[in-house]
C-alpha cells in the first residue's frame, strides 16, 4: 500500500483487481477545498488510458511488478521464448503479450519482460534497434537524402518507410514505438 503522496510515473496500481500504469500525475491544491492528485492511467493489458483523481493522501494499492531483462532465444511455432540470463530459465509468452514487439525483435536480443504474480504483463524493447533492410526497391539516379520514402522490408519482416537512397542489405536504427526510420548505421 502507498498513499497517494508517493504516486510517481512508471508504478503499477491495482485498482478493481486490474493493474494500471502511472503516466501522469498532478498534486493540484486548490485555493478552497482539500487538495488532490489528477491521474492519467493506462491498463497494462489492455492499453486503454483514463484519467483518474484521488484525494490526497488517499491510500491506493500498489502492485509487485517484476521487470527483469531477458534474451530472446526464438519463435517455437506458438510462442516467443525468453531465458533469464542469471538463472537460464525460460519462459513461453504469447504472441498477444509481445503484440507489435514482434516486428523488431532478432534471436539473442535484449527486452525488459514485466511479470506480476508469475504472470507475464508486457515485453518492453529499446526505445530503437538496429536491423538490416532485406528487401527494398533500387534507388533511380535523381534520388537524393531529403525528399521522398519507399517501403522497405526489414530482416524481421517487418515493412518501414525509408529515404529513396537506401538500398537492401543497409543496417538502419528504427523506433519501436512507432516503427519510423531514424537513421542509417554503419
Amino acid at each position: 500500500m502507498a498513499t497517494t503522496n508517493d504516486l510517481k510515473n512508471g508504478l503499477v496500481l491495482n485498482i478493481d483487481s486490474q493493474l494500471w500504469t502511472v503516466i501522469e500525475f498532478q498534486h493540484v491544491k486548490p485555493g478552497k477545498g482539500p487538495a488532490f492528485v489528477r491521474t492519467k492511467l493506462k491498463n497494462v493489458l489492455s492499453g486503454k488510458v483514463v484519467d483518474k483523481t484521488f484525494n490526497a493522501g488517499v491510500k491506493v494499492e500498489t502492485a509487485n511488478v517484476d521487470k527483469r531483462t531477458m534474451q530472446y532465444l526464438y519463435n517455437d511455432g506458438t510462442d516467443f521464448v525468453f531465458m533469464d540470463p542469471d538463472t537460464y530459465d525460460q519462459i513461453s509468452v504469447s504472441p498477444q503479450i509481445v503484440g507489435d514487439a514482434a516486428k523488431y525483435m532478432l534471436e539473442n536480443q535484449d527486452a525488459i519482460v514485466a511479470r506480476n504474480d508469475g504472470n507475464v504483463l508486457y515485453i518492453e524493447l529499446p526505445a530503437s534497434v538496429v536491423l538490416e533492410i532485406s528487401y527494398t526497391e533500387p534507388g533511380l539516379q535523381g534520388d537524393r537524402s531529403t525528399g521522398g520514402t519507399k517501403p522497405a522490408t526489414l530482416e524481421t519482416g517487418a515493412e518501414i518507410q525509408v529515404p529513396l537512397f537506401l538500398e537492401t542489405g543497409t543496417k538502419v536504427k528504427v523506433d519501436t514505438r512507432d516503427g519510423s526510420y531514424l537513421g542509417r548505421v554503419n
